[in-house]
């Protein structure tokens, strides 16, 4: 399927013009007269880009822009102005357009602009991620590394410290990146992203410190970047592993200094921006490949924060799909109340090497081929059963204290101290065996009593693999406490 480029203008010569620009570059442009036609367009056909002018009657551009970052929050907003202000553009930015242009401009530019914004809707729609709209900070999480975050957040928020989110794809690094901006004191200042892979390497720099008039062809126009835009805010840098090695010396200065020079230019811009990065990259590694420089890297790694793996955080899995199941009934027009605990008996034996996207992914599909209020076992996509089938006993989730572990409560704290022998060692050996197993099946028989019997849930409890479990039941002879937990 060809991008979808929608042009929104009161003139129709301009959108005609626009339109006949974007079909030659391989896009499919669709048209709109007035912002009021643009949101009922919206609401029918799939849109990948939006192009608006700022002025027009009735809906003018910034209104539209508010109804799109609001109700399509995945298609990035170009603004189209004959009054293009670096105070126009800061307060389209703000309110989340993705770039802007000028009138009269050069058939170039737009062309640039518009490879960038689809390329960054492509990445939006593919890292869509659940936030959990009930959780801390927009988040969802109650594990004890998300705990760990939250508290991060709570204490650097407010700072102006440089901050390095690291972590694979799918963890939700951006919202960590708003969840710092929003809690901030920034947090009425723009925040400003741009995703470094989607810029072409002879863009980079023009992107983050803007240029001049003449600068170079196709540059009709004075442009401020993203660092300008960013002043008095925060400025977030995704994917900052892929900024070209000669690009980063000017980046360093910047950060260091808080100031720079656009592109073409000799004035010296001072701003106040506090940054934030993201990869999903090991810098340490391309540092020694000499593919990021080691300044740099200490620069940014000032508060570094490391998103866990979904499989690293499998207690979140039941919170995550009830917000995924919210997001997608009112997407879809579904009406799913749950996923069925076969169904999560699975999710917890999958290893999710695509982390909350493709639990997204998995939750639409299972979603739109459902007929029932509850998703089962049995709609369970085909390679996640498999996965789980062969799945080795995962990691434990580390917690640092008993108050996240609650089925303790009782056992290990009350427990009856037994005499050590006076001497022996062969005796004491068999004195910590015969303990250690009665504390164990305690425990267990404890972990399944609260679950009602439920394997999946008395591991997660217990924070150890679901196989695991059963192989401690088979060993203290405690099959007959597993009440049947398989949803098919």
């Amino acid at each position: 399927m060809k991008p979808r480029i929608l042009v929104v203008d009161d003139e129709p010569s301009l959108r005609v013009v626009l339109s006949a620009n974007l079909r030659r570059e391989g896009y499919e442009p669709l048209q709109a007269a007035s912002g009021e036609e643009a949101i009922e367009l919206l609401s029918k056909e799939t849109v990948h880009v939006l192009v608006t002018d700022l002025r027009m009657p009735g809906i003018d551009g910034m209104e539209l822009l508010e109804y799109v970052s609001r109700a399509h929050p995945l298609v990035p907003v170009i603004m189209i102005t004959a009054h293009g202000t670096v105070d126009t553009a800061v307060e389209a930015m703000k309110k989340g357009a993705f770039d802007y242009i000028t009138k009269p401009f050069e058939q170039t530019e737009l062309k640039l602009v518009v490879q960038k914004a689809v390329a960054t809707s492509r990445l939006a729609h593919g890292r869509s991620l659940a936030s959990g709209g009930a959780g801390r900070y927009g988040i969802t999480g109650s594990s004890s590394s998300m705990k760990d975050i939250f508290q991060i957040i709570e204490k650097v928020a407010d700072s102006p410290t440089t901050v390095l989110i690291t972590g694979e794809s799918g963890t939700g690094k951006e919202l960590v990146s708003r969840a710092l901006h929003e809690t901030s004191s920034r947090a009425s200042r723009p925040f400003i992203r741009i995703n470094c892979a989607a810029i072409p390497r002879d863009l980079i720099e023009s992107e983050l410190f803007g240029y001049e008039k003449g600068a170079f062809t196709g540059a009709v126009a004075s442009k401020p970047g993203r660092f300008e835009l960013a002043n008095g805010g925060t400025l977030f840098l995704d994917e900052i592993g892929e900024i070209p090695v000669e690009m980063q010396v000017k980046l360093l200065r910047a950060l260091q200094e808080q100031e720079f020079e656009r592109v073409g230019g000799i004035r010296t811009i001072k701003v106040d921006v506090r940054l934030i990065a993201a990869t999903n990259q090991n810098l340490e590694k391309a540092i020694q490949d000499g593919r990021f420089r080691e300044d740099l890297y200490y620069r940014l790694n000032v508060v570094p924060i490391r998103m866990p793996a979904l499989r690293e955080r499998r207690s979140d899995i039941p919170a995550l799909c009830e917000h995924i199941i919210t997001k997608f009934n009112e997407r879809l027009k579904r009406a799913v109340k749950s996923v069925g605990q076969g169904a999560l008996d699975r999710f917890a034996d999958y290893e999710w090497p695509g982390n909350i996207r493709e639990l997204e992914n998995v939750l639409e599909r299972m979603i739109l081929f459902s007929s029932g209020e509850v998703l089962t076992a049995a709609e369970v996509p085909a390679e996640i059963k498999a996965s789980g089938a062969t799945a080795t006993p995962r990691p434990r989730e580390t917690e640092t204290s008993h108050e996240s572990l609650p089925v303790f409560s009782g056992i290990l704290d009350s427990a009856e101290l037994v005499p050590l022998p006076a001497s022996g060692v062969g005796p004491l050996k068999e004195l910590v065996r015969e303990t250690t197993t009665r504390v164990e099946v305690a425990v267990i028989v404890k972990a399944l009593e609260k679950t009602g019997g439920n394997v999946t849930r008395a591991a997660d409890l217990l924070e150890i693999s679901r196989k695991s479990l059963q192989n401690k039941m088979k060993e203290y002879g405690l099959r007959d406490v597993n009440a049947p937990d398989e949803e098919e």
